[in-house]
């Protein structure tokens, strides 16, 4: 695994991508409620990144080693979809949970990240699962500084998520990100603490960690891009893009609408 530090220029760079991938989403939230198209949600966010931004969706076209060509320009996951849903007829209704997966590209920079929305009134499990994840990559990223080691992260996450009896995905982790979408280091996010790379202030990468209602196993739809969970419980993901300091960490895809973090849970985790 050979990571490479970013310079002074790339992070700026960066700073701006991040924010603008998450203003997507700022954008976007309005319109998630009961009788609206995961398509209508992906063309809309297309219109915005293009036609207002003046970036260009990252996942449109992807095509990794082995896989189609991804067909649209975000991903929205529904209910027992863990990543990767292919945005299209499916119609949100009262109670679903879905992620909104959201890379831009700008100046040949990526900026990522994603949220988890309730649609209408959710259920009892759905607002746990949903919380709890967010509270998972936000104690993942608590972890974050120079001279930490990879796996702290994913033991944060994975202690906090199984404290509650959710199960985190093993077979999909954060990634390294700059003018390459998917670089080292891979951000695992389950593991002990102490293990893996030491960190180095100007590394870059995304916390999105995957927690099931169920058990970890997934399956793979005929599309080959649609992961769901094989018992068919719920899913949650959060994901933002961290920077590593000297000091600690700097998220960089925050914005205006985005949900603060949970600081009694990370004062009590200090």
């Amino acid at each position: 695994m050979t990571v490479t530090p970013k310079t002074a220029a790339d992070i700026e760079k960066m700073r701006v991508a991040c924010r603008l991938g998450a203003e997507v989403l700022d954008y976007i939230t309005p319109f998630v409620k009961p009788g609206v198209s995961t398509g209508e949600l992906d063309r809309l966010c297309h219109e915005y990144m293009t036609n207002v931004q003046g970036t260009v969706p990252a996942p449109l076209n992807y095509q990794p080693p082995g896989y189609p060509p991804y067909p649209k320009a975000i991903c929205t996951s529904v209910n027992d979809v863990i990543c990767h849903g292919i945005p299209g007829d499916k119609v949100l209704k009262n109670g679903d949970i879905v992620n909104l997966d959201i890379t831009v590209i700008k100046d040949g920079y990526f900026g990522d990240t994603s949220r988890m929305f309730i649609v209408g009134e959710g259920s009892i499990l759905a607002k746990r699962l949903v919380q709890a994840t967010f509270e998972c990559m936000w104690l993942g990223i608590a972890q974050v500084r120079a001279g930490a080691h990879l796996g702290d992260i994913g033991a944060a996450i994975q202690k906090h998520a199984e404290a509650q009896n959710f199960s985190v995905v093993r077979e999909y982790c954060g990634h390294g990100i700059g003018t390459v979408f998917h670089e080292d280091p891979q951000v695992l996010h389950y593991g002990r603490a102490g293990t893996g790379i030491q960190l180095e202030a100007g590394m870059i990468f995304t916390i999105e960690p995957m927690i099931n209602a169920g058990k970890r196993d997934i399956r793979t739809m005929p599309d080959q891009w649609t992961v769901k969970t094989k018992d068919r419980s719920l899913s949650a993901q959060w994901e933002h893009t961290v920077l590593v300091t000297e000091t600690g960490y700097e998220v960089l895809t925050l914005s205006a609408g985005v949900q603060a973090k949970p600081e009694h849970l990370l004062t009590a985790a200090a």
